[in-house]
């Protein structure tokens, strides 16, 4: 099969300002494409796929695409073009993608989404996700049981056109809810970014000094929200986060954040280019496109296994 080597000046452009290498043109290449690896979260799923890729003989594309839908698109392109024999993808919007993976579909190359759904069924071979609501309901969980099912609380929330943000939220509530001595004072997106966490959790503060706890939809904004109030010196507020990352895991051990719900980012992915391999291969689609990984609580008493999102023996 004769390869197209044309780039798209934009797509090269972000390659390179990724700083990843480009693999030489390849028959057997599988294209990683997921939000940016600054997120521990992101970084360990594109690790993960990229390991579990190599071992099964493929050359690898590992880009992010910054949740851009545009971007993300010319990445796609940018896959076809190099005849990937496959798209691992952690997406940048729930409608937005649908395109995007259907033209990679009609061009023969199939996806295999991890982490976050689109809107429609038909268009990916798989998508392999963490389920979010089961995960939330475990940390609302042990969030009203730190908070002694009273108290003045915040929520943070993640990107609103992540699917998973609103899933999370409503995984929250649909707890908290049943305790009417749990007062939410403010509820604000800070777009899973730890610095805007940080930021928005000053001005909250600010507005709202009397408050006991606050629940995050993930760990990188539960690490802006705790930095902000140990600034404050207000070391009494019992925070929660959702991804299972080891800066949480080492916040926790320090008495810093009490707990956090670990979604398997690492065996997600791996699992991801597992199925591809079967596909590329055979043909062979997984049973079910949609694909729940559950969730596990974690605090000070397993905190200590927590390694790269996965718990450790």
């Amino acid at each position: 099969m004769k390869l197209h080597r044309t780039l798209t000046v934009a797509a090269f452009a972000g390659v390179l300002a990724l700083g990843t290498a480009m693999p030489a043109f390849s028959a057997d290449l599988i294209a990683i494409i997921t939000p940016a690896h600054d997120n521990p979260f992101f970084k360990a799923e594109a690790e993960g796929a990229e390991a579990k890729a190599k071992e099964l003989g493929y050359d690898v594309l590992s880009v992010s695409h910054d949740d851009d839908a545009n971007k993300q698109s010319e990445l796609i392109d940018t896959a076809i073009g190099r005849g990937a024999k496959a798209i691992i993808l952690d997406n940048a919007g729930a409608d937005a993608t649908v395109a995007a993976i259907k033209k990679a579909k009609d061009a023969g190359i199939p996806s295999f989404l991890i982490d976050r759904e689109v809107n429609t069924t038909g268009v990916a071979v798989a998508q392999i996700v963490s389920n979010n609501y089961q995960g939330a309901q475990l940390g609302a969980t042990e969030f009203v049981k730190l908070m002694g099912e009273k108290g003045n609380y915040v929520e943070l929330v993640g990107k609103e056109s992540d699917t998973n943000a609103g899933i999370r939220s409503q995984g929250y509530h649909d707890v908290i809810d049943d305790y009417p001595d749990l007062k939410s004072v403010a509820k604000q997106s800070a777009n899973w970014s730890q610095t805007e966490a940080y930021s928005k959790m000053e001005t909250i503060l600010q507005a709202n000094p009397n408050i006991q706890g606050v629940i995050s939809g993930n760990d990188t904004m539960a690490m802006g929200a705790i930095a902000a109030l140990q600034a404050a010196g207000r070391k009494d507020v019992i925070v929660v986060g959702f991804d299972g990352s080891n800066d949480v895991r080492d916040s926790i051990k320090a008495g810093g954040i009490k707990a956090t719900v670990l979604q398997p980012a690492y065996a997600q992915a791996q699992l991801a280019v597992t199925q591809a391999d079967a596909y590329i291969k055979t043909k062979a689609a997984p049973k079910e496109e949609k694909q729940l990984m559950d969730c596990v609580l974690i605090t000070g008493d397993n905190a200590g296994k927590l390694e790269t999102f996965a718990l450790t023996n």
